[in-house]
C-alpha cells in the first residue's frame, strides 16, 4: 500500500506536495479549496503548474481531493440537492485541473425521507455531475459512511445501489473504503475472522476492483457505535494489529492509504506513517 495522509494547502495547493515530500508521504489527500464554504476561488495557472510539477519532482502517488463537508447529495430539498451536485462537478473540474485521479464525499442525509430515496438520489446526482464533466478523467468516489443519524452509505450494499444507479459514465465511480467509518457502522474489522469477513462481504456486495483508495484511522469510539470519531493508528478500539493486516494485504499493495487522524500539525503525520511502514514486511 502506498501511505500517505491528508496535506494542508494554505497559500495555495502547490504547497501541498513539498510538504507532503518533507514528511515522507508516499501520497497526499488535500481540499482543493476551503472545505466549509460553498464559494469557489478560481485556480490559477501558477498554482496548477506548481502542483503538477511539484508531484511530479517528489514522485507522489495517487492524490485524492476531499470534496466540501457541506455537500449533501442524499437531500430531499432540491434546492441543496442541485448546489450540492454543482459542488461536486465544480471538484470533478479542479481534480482535472491539477492531474488527480479521484475526489471523495460524504454521501450525505436524506433526513426523514428514508434510506432508499437517499441512496437513489445520490445516485442521480453522481449521474448529473458527471454528466455535468463529461469527457473528464477523475473518478468519485464514495466514501464509506460511520452511520450517523440518518446518512446512507453507512453498508456494502448501500454504496452498491447507489454506483448501480448511476446512469452517466458508470466507470468513473468507485469507493474510498474508511477503517473507522466501516468498524464503527458494523463491519468487525478487529478481528481476524471479522476482517476477512468483512472483505469478503465488500467483493461479494460492491466488488474489490470498484476499491480505489483507504482513509487510515483508528476508532476512538466502540464497534457498531455508529459514532464517526477518529483516533490515532493503534491507540483506538481497533487496535495496531488490523493495519497490520492492512498494510501487508497484496490486494491492496498498489493502492494509497490516507491517514487523517487527530494530529496537531503535519509533523505528526511523519511518526504515524513510519509507525504504519514498520509493520509492512
Amino acid at each position: 500500500m502506498q501511505l500517505g495522509c491528508h496535506v494542508g494547502v494554505s497559500g495555495g495547493v502547490e504547497n501541498a506536495p513539498p510538504r507532503a515530500a518533507e514528511i515522507k508521504a508516499a501520497c497526499m489527500q488535500i481540499f482543493s479549496k476551503n472545505q466549509r464554504q460553498w464559494q469557489v476561488k478560481p485556480l490559477s495557472a501558477a498554482s496548477i503548474d506548481g502542483f503538477r510539477q511539484g508531484v511530479a519532482r517528489n514522485g507522489l502517488g495517487p492524490t485524492l481531493i476531499h470534496c466540501s463537508y457541506l455537500l449533501n447529495l442524499a437531500s430531499p430539498d432540491e434546492a441543496m440537492w442541485e448546489k450540492s451536485v454543482l459542488g461536486l462537478a465544480v471538484e470533478l473540474e479542479r481534480a482535472d485541473q491539477l492531474g488527480v485521479p479521484y475526489i471523495t464525499f460524504h454521501p450525505g442525509s436524506p433526513k426523514d425521507a428514508g434510506r432508499d430515496f437517499g441512496v437513489k438520489r445520490v445516485a442521480e446526482g453522481v449521474s448529473k455531475a458527471l454528466e455535468l464533466t463529461a469527457g473528464g478523467q477523475a473518478m468519485v468516489l464514495l466514501e464509506t459512511n460511520a452511520g450517523q443519524g440518518n446518512q446512507v452509505g453507512r453498508t456494502f450494499d448501500e454504496l452498491a445501489a447507489m454506483m448501480a444507479g448511476v446512469t452517466h459514465d458508470k466507470h468513473r465511480v468507485g469507493v474510498c473504503f474508511d477503517t473507522c467509518h466501516v468498524f464503527v457502522s458494523g463491519y468487525p474489522l478487529h478481528t481476524a475472522e471479522g476482517y476477512q469477513d468483512t472483505f469478503d462481504t465488500f467483493d461479494n456486495e460492491v466488488g474489490l476492483e470498484h476499491l480505489k483508495a483507504f482513509h487510515l484511522n483508528d476508532s476512538l469510539v466502540a464497534f457498531d457505535s455508529k459514532r464517526d470519531r477518529h483516533a490515532n493508528i493503534g491507540e483506538g478500539h481497533i487496535g495496531l494489529e488490523p493495519f497490520r493486516w492492512l498494510v501487508n494485504d497484496k490486494r491492496f499493495a498498489a493502492l494509497p492509504g490516507y491517514l487523517e487522524t487527530p494530529v496537531e500539525s503535519e509533523a505528526d503525520y511523519a511518526k504515524e506513517l513510519a509507525l504504519l511502514r514498520s509493520l509492512q514486511t
